[in-house]
């Protein structure tokens, strides 16, 4: 495995050192995601299925609200990091084979406040994605786009709809990328170690400027698995989103310097 350290001096907060990793260690990280599931099955299955029971009956309950519907459902990928905890802590559980079977949740109770912390983070960053998504709407779409009968996203396909799809991927698009910075190792390493949330965020987006690349290639696997997994209702998230889960955790052990 061919790494380079890179090590942060703070007078203020105590950084861990990150490597600098090849382009194509994503794939890696999902080959190893993919063992963890295999590993550990029913569990992962049984929690990627209720995801996404709960993802398609939120979405089918808000087809009649048109900016619900699309802000629910890019807004997946705004609060995914922190939905995905269950699965880091199984991989984390799997690390350790004296471990008992609470393992997976002692990764999460011994810094149960700085996780908390962040998910209220992206809480409220989702909740700011919603009215962005109103006001967008309110302004582009004509009213018998957003108000008869239950919205379909094949509307947005119509030429004089290009402005409102540019709009709206272009403000999602800058959202996503910003989430993904500060979360992308965020929530494994406070679930690893007793850090506060400022030092996690810290951590993750030095991991972003050092491995550019690489994490350029990671999010489009994501964006890529996650629009598989909504495009067939959900029920691709059953394997997805497990799998995303558990190769998260692999980044972190692969980008962060162990204690």
């Amino acid at each position: 495995m061919n790494r380079t350290a890179v090590c942060s001096t703070s007078p203020h907060i105590a950084l861990p050192c990150v490597y600098r990793v090849d382009w194509s260690r994503p794939f890696t990280w999902l080959r190893e995601g993919l063992g963890d599931f295999g590993r550990n099955w029913m569990l992962s299955m049984s929690l990627g299925m209720v995801f996404s029971l709960f993802g398609y009956a939120v979405v089918s309950h808000f087809l009649y609200k048109s900016h619900l519907a699309m802000a629910l459902t890019a807004g997946f990928l705004l609060i995914a990091p922190f939905l995905a905890i269950g699965f880091y802590g199984i991989s984390c559980k799997l690390e350790d084979k004296a471990a008992g079977e609470d393992k997976a949740f002692a990764c999460i109770r011994h810094n149960a406040a700085s996780i908390g912390l962040f998910g209220l983070l992206l809480a409220f960053i989702l909740s700011g994605w919603e009215r962005l998504s109103a006001i967008l709407v309110a302004l582009m779409l004509r009213g018998d786009v957003v108000s008869l009968g239950p919205f379909s996203f094949s509307v947005l396909w119509a030429a004089e709809h290009w402005q409102f799809v540019a709009a709206y991927v272009g403000f999602g698009a800058v959202l996503a990328a910003l989430v993904f910075a500060i979360s992308v190792i965020s929530l494994p390493m406070m679930m690893d170690r007793t850090v506060d949330v400022v030092t996690a965020v810290i951590t993750s987006l030095t991991v972003v400027r050092q491995n550019f690349v690489p994490m350029l290639v990671w999010a489009a696997i994501i964006v890529a698995l996650t629009a598989l997994g909504i495009a067939t209702l959900f029920v691709g998230m059953v394997v997805i989103f497990p799998l995303l889960g558990h190769a998260s955790w692999h980044a972190y052990r692969d980008l962060v310097q162990a204690e």
